[in-house]
């Protein structure tokens, strides 16, 4: 290993790739080599050849038998699958949330809605698609079920992509939309909550389906 290489961890490797895929860092359909990614995170080869085994099972990447590693395409009807399992879970999450979540958890979900509404402010939409999964999983977190809360976090990188195509649009009212979601689990009314929810995610849903076409 030289001098210049880092350490990185398989785990920290393939975040660091599923976030350039998301933000369109990579296109899809491009070739994804073992050297050139080596290369780009100053790391070694060991770690982006597991990552890269764990994409393709998340569906990030896909590998061709004797040609190589190329970006996946999320596909309209891959993105409609993902917000129709997602209205159907987090509202049900959230029903239950704004019966057991902690002050701790209300405190955190209303921190990074102000740091949202900051990062839209100021045009820092890499930082807004973080802030935002990272809404919905502590919100699955408070639902007190770890069940749910395993699900969703599993959805939620892949939400995250099909939010890379609508953000644009959606930010600002999205964030807005969240705080009705603090505003509804602080009063403590889980039908309320989930109605604000599944708004919010039908608003979503909404603004994918009228996105420009490529």
């Amino acid at each position: 290993m030289s001098a210049s290489t880092r350490r990185m961890s398989p785990q920290q490797m393939c975040r660091a790739i599923r976030d350039d895929v998301i933000r369109g860092t990579f296109l899809p359909g491009q070739r994804l080599t073992e050297e050139g990614l080596a290369e780009r995170y100053g790391v070694s080869r060991v770690p982006v050849r597991e990552a890269l085994r764990t994409l393709e099972a998340e569906g990030f990447v896909l590998s061709r038998p004797y040609v190589g590693t190329f970006v996946a395409e999320l596909s309209d009807d891959e993105a409609a699958d993902l917000l129709e399992i997602r209205a159907l879970l987090e509202p049900l999450g959230a029903a239950r949330a704004a019966l057991r979540r902690t002050p701790e958890q209300l405190g955190r979900l209303k921190e990074l809605t102000s740091l949202g509404l900051e990062a839209v402010a100021e045009g820092r939409l890499d930082e807004v698609t973080r802030l935002n999964s990272r809404f919905h999983e502590v919100l699955a977190e408070a639902s007190g079920s770890t069940t749910l809360r395993h699900l969703i976090t599993q959805l939620s990188q892949k939400i995250a992509w099909v939010y890379a195509v609508e953000l644009p649009r959606r930010a600002h009212d999205s964030w807005h939309e969240h705080e009705q979601i603090c505003a509804a689990l602080e009063a403590g009314d889980p039908e309320r909550v989930r109605r604000v929810v599944a708004d919010h995610i039908a608003q979503a849903t909404s603004a994918y389906r009228r996105r420009p076409c490529h």
